[in-house]
């Protein structure tokens, strides 16, 4: 059965990091694409990152490119997310979702049916 376990979340202020974890289980993480997506208070999922299989190829939505990195280590079946430069909007709740190939870039699928886990809240305050 397909795990996803998602953490590092928690309260920063604007312009703070936080670094989000996914670990995975019950497939072999390291053929599959895998990507983030969030959900803010009241909105609907929305895209944030994907990497492929390798991790060699990443793309980002326009609201966190140059602000967020995602990455991978397939010996350790985890997925991460590194957040800089936060901003209250992405106060959200962040969710890691597996891909159905090693790589697959569509967020409509992602923010759809995809398998994701429970989630961790990141909340950007002062």
């Amino acid at each position: 059965e397909v795990q996803l376990v998602e953490s590092g979340g928690g309260l920063v202020q604007p312009g703070g990091s936080l670094r989000l974890s996914c670990a995975a289980s019950g497939f072999i993480f390291s053929s599959y694409a895998m990507s983030w997506v969030r959900q803010a208070p009241g909105k609907g999922l929305e895209w944030v990152s994907v990497i492929n299989n390798g991790g060699g190829t990443t793309s980002y939505s326009d609201s966190v490119k140059g602000r967020f990195t995602i990455s991978r280590d397939n010996a350790k079946n985890t997925l991460y997310l590194q957040m800089n430069s936060l901003k209250p909007e992405d106060t959200a709740v962040y969710y890691c979702a597996k891909g159905p190939a090693p790589y697959y870039s569509d967020s409509y699928y992602y923010t759809s049916g995809a398998k994701r886990g429970r989630g961790t809240q990141v909340t950007v305050a002062s």
